[in-house]
């Protein structure tokens, strides 16, 4: 084996080739609910109630964006208006019992096609994944700082 350094380039493209396929195949099947909606709806369940613009921010959307999701959401029952404690001229919003119950339908669809993807891998390559999924989520929540523990050399 040589030691030359991972060309990270070539990795990142294709790692975001095969998370960007990954979740195309997920959202096929999955059910009515978009991947913008739900992301929003699980946010709003983890950190609300929540400033729409607070929520835009978490999300990274625009305004008016966040504004067609959260009339979504709330046409749809999942979510409910309240008024800014700290500021009577803005509001704040929660998720319903609706609302949670659909995330948690969402996260089980998605988990069940995941798991069909790679339920007929080999066991190494679910070894693979099971090893980098530690990487994977800290990037996914952007941590850039953080270093992996280094083995010994």
């Amino acid at each position: 084996m040589s030691n030359r350094q991972p060309d990270r380039p070539e990795i990142a493209a294709r790692l975001a080739a095969a998370v960007g396929r990954i979740n195309r195949r997920a959202r096929t099947d999955s059910a009515a609910l978009g991947y913008g909606i739900v992301s929003a709806l699980a946010t709003i369940q983890r950190e609300g109630p929540l400033r729409p613009g607070d929520l835009s921010r978490i999300e990274v959307v625009t305004k008016p964006t966040m504004t067609r999701i959260l009339t979504e959401l709330e046409q749809r029952g999942f979510i409910e208006r309240e008024a800014d404690p700290r500021d009577g001229r803005a509001f704040m919003v929660s998720a319903t019992a609706e609302g949670i119950a659909a995330v948690e339908r969402a996260r089980s669809d998605r988990t069940g096609i995941v798991a069909e993807l790679i339920a007929e891998l080999p066991e190494t390559d679910v070894d693979a994944i099971a090893a980098a999924l530690d990487a994977l989520e800290r990037v996914a929540q952007g941590a850039r700082t953080q270093q992996a523990p280094t083995s010994g050399s």
